[in-house]
């Protein structure tokens, strides 16, 4: 009897919605299995990688990701040409960093006259990225959508405090959207049934289930992809059945691990290479998640993850992948010198050595003194200094060891993950201890 494969029979399939107009317009989703599933199903459209510029010059760029657009950096509409002519973009994400309140604060008309610049250098869809403030980005959106009203669009993102503004906007002068939610299934889903109740056709939305960067927050952001493709899938939850969108050079390229050079941490390797692989780490992950846009900034993570893309989808051998190709000097690091003696003894020795000891002969008691000796007081045994973790849990009547046992975590952890989320130590035991 040969053997039979298992298959999944699914109840839905993913929309294909295309993006643009004319013959560069790109068309993404379709699926009708699990990503990359194809022996039970189709993925018609290959995962798109979109490259991002920004409306203004990065200051906080690390030399691994400026190195590639330096000589652009300042002429956005520039940077998107040697995008799409020198590194193949199919699609550009014009990120509006400089309308940022709190920031430049550039008004809509600015705004709306660099996405005609960029229009006019170009040939590919464009997407234009806010700042998810909003308020700024209605106004924003408002009037590019209207300015720009001879093109397709694809403006976001859009949440459900500003749909209805960004959405009357889009429908009339025929514009996509993305819609947005902060990693969670059921409010991915609300924001969808916001929009389709306005009147917005469902085949001009694009899903971004908010995007994290390496670490917690790629869990978060692949778990919720995950749940989003199953409902779509399995369960035949017509709200959900969108192509997804990743933001994710924009979170992979902030990280610290990504700036940090080789004098701050020498034992994470060449810091020009260990971005781009962070990069390229991060969005293979969340394609296998579902993503269908992925948005990516450095040239080389983009020549790998299409690669990947063209292995996963039509076969291939990775080893014939060229190796990155650096713009940076080389990095020299001793890691013997950083590393630590190591400890050559073997466990056998180690426990035979007690035994030695015991079966030497014990030496001849000493003859009695004449006048007795006052015992030596026992020293006491120098106090552990008590980490603050450790008094905000018994203040708040927390057992602090039990918890970490139940979380299965450290107490530096705990102290991390505070930090991350810029939380106090005391609103994080509270959170983990049900408080």
């Amino acid at each position: 009897m040969s053997f039979e494969f298992y298959k999944e029979s699914y109840a839905g399939a993913i929309k294909a919605i295309s993006i643009g107009k004319g013959d560069k317009a790109i068309t993404v989703g379709g699926e009708t299995c699990y990503p990359l599933y194809q022996f039970e199903g189709e993925m018609p459209h290959k995962p798109k990688v979109a490259m991002e510029i920004w409306d203004m010059a990065p200051e906080e760029w690390p030399a691994a990701a400026m190195e590639p657009f330096k000589d652009v950096v300042s002429d956005p509409a520039a940077w998107a040409k040697k995008c799409v002519e020198e590194y193949g973009a199919e699609i550009i994400v014009l990120q509006l960093k400089s309308t940022d309140p709190n920031g430049t604060d550039a008004s809509p008309a600015d705004a709306s006259a660099t996405v005609k610049k960029v229009l006019g250098a170009i040939d590919v869809p464009l997407v234009v990225w806010g700042i998810a403030n909003h308020e700024k980005d209605e106004a924003v959106f408002k009037k590019i959508a209207e300015d720009c009203q001879d093109v397709q669009l694809t403006l976001g993102p859009v949440e459900d405090k500003n749909h209805k503004g960004i959405g009357a906007a889009a429908m009339g002068y025929g514009h996509a959207l993305i819609s947005s939610s902060p990693i969670d299934v059921n409010l991915a889903k609300q924001v969808n049934i916001l929009l389709e109740n306005l009147g917005m056709p469902m085949d001009r939305v694009i899903i971004d289930p908010t995007t994290g960067g390496l670490g917690y927050g790629l869990e978060y952001s692949y778990s919720v992809m995950e749940r989003l493709r199953m409902a779509a899938m399995a369960q035949g939850d017509d709200k959900l059945q969108m192509p997804i969108i990743n933001n994710l050079a924009n979170e992979i390229w902030k990280c610290k691990e990504a700036k940090q050079g080789v004098d701050e941490a020498p034992t994470l390797g060449d810091p020009e290479k260990r971005g781009v692989l962070m990069e390229a780490v991060g969005a293979v992950t969340y394609l296998m998640a579902g993503s269908d846009i992925l948005i990516m900034r450095h040239p080389e993570a983009i020549r790998l993850v299409k690669a990947f893309i063209d292995i996963a989808m039509d076969g291939g051998s990775a080893a014939d992948i060229a190796p990155i190709a650096k713009r940076l000097e080389g990095v020299s690091v001793d890691l013997a010198a950083l590393a630590p003696a190591p400890d050559l003894t073997i466990e056998e020795e180690k426990k035979a050595a007690p035994a030695k000891a015991a079966a030497k002969p014990a030496a001849k008691p000493a003859a009695p003194s004449a006048a007795p000796t006052t015992p030596a007081a026992p020293a006491e045994a120098a106090a552990a200094p008590v980490r603050e973790i450790d008094k905000v849990a018994t203040a708040l009547g927390l057992d602090l060891d039990k918890l970490l046992a139940a979380k299965n975590c450290s107490r530096d952890d705990i102290e991390h993950t505070a930090q991350q989320h810029n939380l106090t130590l005391e609103q994080t035991l509270k959170k983990l201890g049900g408080i």
